[in-house]
């Protein structure tokens, strides 16, 4: 072989080595699952309990890293930004993915930005009183409406967060039972059950886990549910549809997505994980009682389903009269 051609041998072999070296770590680097809100909240207790579970399935470290802000929209940007090598992934609710494109001008990324992996859980919503403040007998949603006409002072309902799908049912509800009802927005379900329990608000829309304590407690009461069904947990627990309020059947869900361009055969993989550990008597037994409900599925049946919720909330974002901002 001429020294020419021995040196360019020389440099394809140092060449296949150097991409050989730059690929290992991509295997053996920590998977980075974003969480979009602060460490302590639901989104993060199930992304601990999944980042568990995934660890052992997939042989790889896999690190929960929390990029709280903007009802999500912080952590989504940071996907959209990364390599879709599989070693970054984002917890996400829907609330991110099929509420917030709706209600805002530019949050940073789009639906076709990222790939579904899988489902996680849903986590319910409930609607719920302070029995000291509207009194015991006001045990159902047409109840407390009654009792909010007759107090129109202090008949406003607490909801998690600002353009969000419980902020926007109020309207539907004061609109389908003829009351003027108004929302007051909080940054999360903790500070919105406090003021419930200190009676600065009557009612609230809040998932379960904050109130649940307080309710077993019987210092705050559940009188409805959003979703197409009653919750096996709650069985005695009506759904709006139930009591004549329609429109209200989209549940909160939560998914793993990834950055779009990840190959198809690392999705499989990581659905198949995910299903695993969903699926698991420990994932049951760390979520259940935060009112968390294990979810499963394909990634085409998450797509599905995101695109549902956003065609869902199309119309309460229309009754509300609310402006992208």
């Amino acid at each position: 072989m001429n020294p020419h051609r021995r040196s360019l041998a020389r440099f394809g072999a140092a060449a296949l080595l150097a991409l050989a070296a730059g690929a290992a770590p991509a295997q053996d680097a920590p998977i980075h699952l974003l969480v979009g809100f602060a460490p302590g909240g639901m989104t993060d207790v199930v992304g601990r309990v999944l980042a568990q579970g995934l660890q052992a399935e997939l042989g790889r470290t896999v690190l929960v890293e929390n990029r709280p802000g903007a009802g999500g929209q912080i952590a989504a940007q940071a996907l959209k930004a990364a390599r879709p090598d599989g070693n970054t992934l984002f917890l996400t609710n829907n609330h991110t993915t099929a509420m917030i494109p709706l209600t805002t001008v530019n949050p940073g990324y789009e639906a076709r930005d990222f790939a579904a992996v899988g489902l996680v859980a849903t986590n319910p919503n409930f609607f719920i009183v302070n029995p000291a403040v509207v009194g015991p007998s006001v045990d159902s949603v047409k109840a407390f409406v009654q009792w909010a006409k007759a107090n129109p002072a202090r008949g406003n309902i607490g909801v998690p967060a600002p353009a969000s799908a419980p902020e926007f049912s109020v309207t539907v509800m004061g609109q389908s039972l003829g009351a003027d009802l108004k929302p007051v927005a909080y940054r999360g379900d903790a500070p919105l059950v406090q003021d419930l329990l200190g009676g600065q608000i009557a009612a609230g829309i809040s998932g379960i886990s904050s109130a649940l304590p307080h309710v077993k407690a019987g210092k705050l009461k559940l009188v409805a549910v959003d979703g197409p069904k009653r919750l096996a947990g709650f069985p005695d627990i009506p759904t709006y549809g139930e009591l004549g309020i329609q429109g209200l059947d989209d549940v909160i869900f939560i998914g793993v997505v990834a950055p779009a361009g990840m190959p198809a055969d690392l999705i499989a993989r990581y659905n198949a994980a995910i299903n695993k550990v969903v699926a698991s008597r420990a994932f049951l037994e760390r979520t259940s009682e935060a009112g968390i409900v294990p979810l499963t599925g394909t990634p085409e049946e998450m797509a599905r389903r995101t695109e549902a919720s956003r065609l869902a909330n199309i119309p309460l974002v229309k009754a509300a009269g609310f402006k992208p901002q």
